[in-house]
């Protein structure tokens, strides 16, 4: 008998897609689209967002792979086997995508480019003073796998780069610090903030009020990791009292974005739908097959998540 494998997701054209390139990779496996749990018992499973009653019509699953390098989504799952071993993707595509993304906020901050742009709309002609990226130092709040890739990307283009990591960490380049150090001194150094941590019991509501005074007066925060690390209305505080310039946003709480939302109006908060790394289904499908493979050799495999530590 093949190995089958269920493909779970919201979206029809992603779940099309998923079936495509793991078939392609897994020629002699049985791959189907399963968006509730329905069809027949499948070996393997991989997908985001599985509906609550997935996990209880899949009985037989011996892993689950997630469609996206977080998790969150299926620690919460009320139906989540305690047993089922849970393997996530490491970046397949996404850490180029987030360190770009990052690198272009940074640098639209260093040019002072929403101030030219200001500027064009009343027609003012007034050059401002552009500092140099030695006088912009950024922290990267979590040095995962994407978390070092952006890290590594901007101090490459001239910014001093400083990250932070529950354990020591060393990469070249980079000024790591760890809890042993303790996020406020981290944080009191960092012009701009990129939140790159998973989001985990630990970790969830991460910057609130306390935490964003650490920053320096006049300090940027960028979230492209996880809502849940933000506490939403002290951000809003820390803005409007002028402790922060303001925020960059790709994440958040509840998503879509409710449209009455006052994050939409803010004139010193940039959104962006969920976009600053979007899974490329080819590489993720590689990935997957690959891990697979080993799994079915009795090998074990790298992005396995552990759950006490919730990545």
């Amino acid at each position: 008998m093949p190995t089958r494998i269920a493909i779970t997701h919201p979206g029809r054209d992603a779940s099309a897609r998923w079936v495509a390139a793991l078939s392609a990779h897994l020629p002699h496996a049985e791959v189907f689209a399963s968006r509730d749990g329905d069809g027949p018992l499948a070996d393997y499973a991989v997908g985001w967002q599985p509906p609550d009653g997935f996990f209880a019509r899949q009985t037989r699953l011996r892993a689950f792979f997630s469609a996206a390098a977080g998790v969150d989504h299926l620690l919460d799952h009320p139906g989540l086997p305690a047993a089922l071993p849970l393997i996530r993707l490491e970046d397949a595509g996404m850490g180029a995508q987030m360190a770009h993304y990052c690198l272009l906020e940074v640098l639209r901050l260093q040019r002072r480019s929403d101030e030219f742009e200001t500027q064009q709309r009343t027609a003012t002609w007034r050059p401002l003073r552009v500092e140099p990226p030695s006088a912009w130092p950024i922290g990267i709040v979590g040095l995962g796998v994407l978390g070092t890739q952006v890290a590594t990307t901007i101090a490459a283009a001239g910014f001093p780069v400083r990250g932070y990591s529950q354990r020591p960490r060393q990469v070249e380049g980079i000024a790591c610090f760890d809890a042993s150090h303790g996020l406020r001194d981290f944080l009191s150094g960092c012009r701009v903030a990129i939140l790159l941590l998973p989001l985990t019991p630990a970790s969830a509501d991460l910057l609130d009020a306390g935490r964003l005074s650490w920053l320096p007066q006049g300090a940027w925060l960028i979230n492209v990791a996880r809502g849940g690390l933000l506490v939403e209305q002290a951000l809003l505080d820390a803005i409007d009292r002028g402790h922060l310039a303001g925020a960059t946003l790709d994440v958040f709480r509840d998503e879509p974005l409710r449209a009455t939302h006052p994050f939409w109006a803010h004139p010193k908060i940039r959104i962006t739908p969920h976009v600053s790394a979007v899974t490329q289904v080819e590489e993720s499908a590689a990935q997957v097959a690959d891990k697979l493979r080993l799994l079915e050799q009795g090998s074990t495999v790298s992005g396995t998540v552990d759950r006490r530590r919730g990545y």
